[in-house]
Parts: C-alpha cells; sequence; structure tokens
C-alpha cells in the first residue's frame, strides 16, 4: 500500500497531462448557432453525426468536411418536425451517416459522472499526500509540538559495557531495584530519586551509564538532547516537554534521559529576554513535570552536563535533581577495564599490552581510548597488516593527543 501511494503524485500529474491533451484535441471542434448552421448546411458534406433529440431542443455533433479539411461541429436546434425532416435529410446527403440517440439513455448519468470523476480524484490524491504526511492520519502541521524524544524498548546495554566507573554503578543499583520492584522501597516507606544529574567531562560515559542503567532494569529509554526543546516559536519546548511526560506516564516505569541539560536549564534571569524567554519557559514546564502539581510515579529522570555550575537552583533542589552522580575520567584500572571492553572486536598481535596502554594514557577518557584502539586499528589497515600491533596503538595515542605525525618536517 506505502509503496502504491509513492506513485501517487505521479498518477495525478499524468491524469491532469492527459485530460489536457483530451480537451485540446477536442479543441478543433466548432460550437456553432443555429444561424450559423443554416448559412454551412448547404455548402458542406457531412460526414458522421448523431442527433439527441429532447422534448424542446436537437442536439446535433459530427464533423462535415469543408476545403478538404475535416471540421468537427456541435449545434442545438429548435425542435419542430420541419426541422427534424430536413436534417436527415441534409446530414445524410452524399453518403453522411446518421445516428438517432435516446437523451433519457445513460446521458444525465454521463453528464453528472463527467462533472464529479474530476473532482473526486483531487479529494483522493489530497487525502491520500496528507494522510502519508501525517504517517497515518495525523498531520505532521499538528506534529510540530509533539516530543523528538527517541524511544528504545530493548536496551542491549549492560553494565560490563561500562567500564571504568565502579563507584558511579554502585550509586545508580538503587535505581535499577526500583524499577524492578517498586513495592519494595513503598512498603518501606521511601522515595527513590526522582532525577539523577550525571556530571563530568566530555567522553567519560555518562550516557552509556544512563542506557546501562535502563537495560539492566529492563525499562523503556527515553532519550532526547536539551536543544530538542528550544525552537524559536512560543510555548513550542513547553508543549514538547508535557508530551513527552504523557508519553512516558504510559510506559511507566521508564528512563527518561536529557543529555546537555544545560542547553534548557540554565539559570533564569542571567541573560537576555527577561522571564518571557522561550529556554525559560521550557524550564519552568520541565520544573512543574518532575515535581509540581501531577505526580509522575514510575519516571526515572536522568540528565547530563558538563556545565552544572550554570544550571538554575529550582532544578537541583530536593525533589528533583537530587542526587549528583560525578563521572570522573578513569584511573588506570578503569582505562585498562576500558580497552578491555573495546578490544572485543579487535584483532590484536600478541604483543599488545592492554596495561601498558593504560599506563600510558593518563586523562585519557572512555572516548579518548576507544578512539586509540579504533586509530590503531585504522593504521594497520593502512599497512596492510593482519592484526593491530602495538606499533599500531604507540602511533594511534600520538594521533589522539597531539595529531598525524608531521614526517616531513625537519
Amino acid at each position: 500500500m506505502k509503496k502504491w501511494l509513492n506513485y501517487l503524485p505521479t498518477i495525478f500529474i499524468l491524469s491532469i497531462v492527459l485530460s489536457l491533451v483530451f480537451y485540446s484535441s477536442q479543441g478543433s471542434t466548432v460550437q456553432m448557432n443555429y444561424t450559423q448552421f443554416e448559412k454551412i448546411v448547404d455548402e458542406v458534406d457531412f460526414k458522421k453525426s448523431s442527433m439527441t433529440i429532447s422534448s424542446t431542443v436537437i442536439q446535433l455533433e459530427g464533423t462535415y468536411e469543408q476545403n478538404s479539411k475535416t471540421v468537427g461541429y456541435k449545434v442545438i436546434v429548435p425542435r419542430t418536425e420541419k426541422n427534424i425532416e430536413k436534417l436527415e435529410k441534409d446530414l445524410q446527403r452524399n453518403g453522411g451517416k446518421l445516428t438517432v440517440e435516446d437523451p433519457n439513455q445513460g446521458s444525465v448519468w454521463i453528464s453528472i459522472l463527467s462533472q464529479i470523476i474530476p473532482f473526486l480524484i483531487i479529494a483522493v490524491f489530497f487525502y491520500f499526500m496528507f494522510s502519508k504526511m501525517g504517517g497515518g492520519g495525523n498531520n505532521k502541521a499538528f506534529e510540530f509540538a509533539k516530543s523528538k524524544a527517541r524511544v528504545e524498548s530493548n536496551v542491549k546495554v549492560r553494565f560490563k559495557d561500562v567500564a571504568g566507573c565502579e563507584e558511579e554503578k554502585e550509586e545508580v543499583k538503587e535505581i535499577i531495584d526500583y524499577l524492578r520492584s517498586p513495592k519494595k522501597f513503598t512498603d518501606m516507606g521511601a522515595h527513590i530519586p526522582k532525577g539523577i544529574l550525571m556530571v563530568g567531562p566530555p567522553g567519560t560515559g555518562k550516557t552509556l551509564l544512563a542506557k546501562a542503567v535502563a537495560g539492566e532494569a529492563n525499562v523503556p529509554f527515553f532519550s532526547i538532547s536539551g536543544s530538542d526543546f528550544v525552537e524559536m516559536f512560543v510555548g513550542t519546548g513547553a508543549s514538547r516537554v508535557r508530551d513527552m511526560f504523557k508519553t512516558a506516564q504510559k510506559s511507566a516505569p521508564c528512563i527518561i534521559f536529557i543529555d546537555e541539560i544545560d542547553a534548557v536549564g540554565r539559570q533564569r534571569g542571567a541573560g537576555m529576554g527577561g522571564g518571557n524567554d522561550e529556554r525559560e519557559q521550557t524550564l519552568n514546564q520541565l520544573l512543574v513535570e518532575m515535581d509540581g502539581m501531577t505526580d509522575n510515579a514510575g519516571i526515572v529522570v536522568i540528565a547530563a552536563t558538563n556545565r552544572p555550575d550554570v544550571l538554575d537552583p529550582a532544578l537541583l533542589r530536593s525533589g528533583r535533581f537530587d542526587r549528583r552522580v560525578t563521572v570522573s575520567l578513569p584511573d588506570i584500572k578503569g582505562r585498562e577495564a576500558i580497552l578491555q571492553v573495546h578490544a572485543r572486536n579487535k584483532k590484536l598481535a600478541s604483543d599488545v599490552s592492554l596495561a601498558n596502554l593504560a599506563k600510558r594514557t593518563p586523562g585519557f577518557s572512555g572516548a579518548d581510548l576507544a578512539n586509540v584502539l579504533n586509530e590503531g586499528a585504522i593504521l594497520a589497515v593502512r599497512k596492510n597488516e593482519s592484526k593491530v600491533t602495538m606499533t599500531d596503538l604507540d602511533e594511534a595515542i600520538d594521533r589522539v593527543m597531539m595529531g598525524p605525525a608531521k614526517k616531513s618536517k625537519a
């Protein structure tokens, strides 16, 4: 069905072109009045004509030959017995063919359908076009204020895929227990934190850790960037926040992950725009949804940022993002564990020592270490080697730290 809808615009355009061709071909037909017809009736030879006799008029349609040229004609003649006899004689002169049609047989339906069908074709065309745009009836014009959060129902990431942050895992294990069995906490009278703020340098695995929480708890994972809320149209960001929590409520228990929350959660009143700033309205709605009039039970909001100093104090108060998890750069043991995770699908030579690589990469984040192994694999392919050697990884560390070597420079 969807494939057929893709060809609908082409079919519509072709039908218009064919209609224009049809009507243009009818352009050689002369529409004349009774006086003009009487002037030519004795001067031309009629070839093929049809005569429709109604109660008051006679409709004539056909072709005649004049100056070796065939011309179509249409004319309406008053109905009289004298006119009928004269027309039958004139139209059949010199071998002309005449057919007499009954006006009550099919002509009414044909005329009605000929007027209705073009409008039906246009209506069906626009119906399918709007249905296709809206994804089954929902027009995209009305989806502008919908949430842009991406949903993953079956997250594959687990804690074993996140290395180098053992203390951080301990901080979020309670969230996993709560999402798996919330009754255990409610019976004790405990309230699990509604929001967890993950703070740390770029590339330390904040997003990966949030996905691992959803994977371990086996709950839906809604992910969105803070910049997806902010638009130039007033009220759009707040509407998207409302829609996101409304959609998440249907899938509770679940996790909402907001990456780079500093894009929307900056301190209010600190910049241009005052209280009517679109970003501030979005932040106000986020504050209300997390801890306001409504109770969004079963929804855990995890946010990530590397700029906690610019966040609004109302966002960090108890009842909202009241738990802060600092995801710092990994130590030597963490770096070795991260290298082991990313080296699973790499063909490493026997001389490769991940422990030595971990010693050589102080200050590297998890993303940097993954990049080192990837750059080493690229260098091995460039040299047509069968496995990644320690020499390749040493050069990869230099490339990640300082860029490619300038071998042509003295």
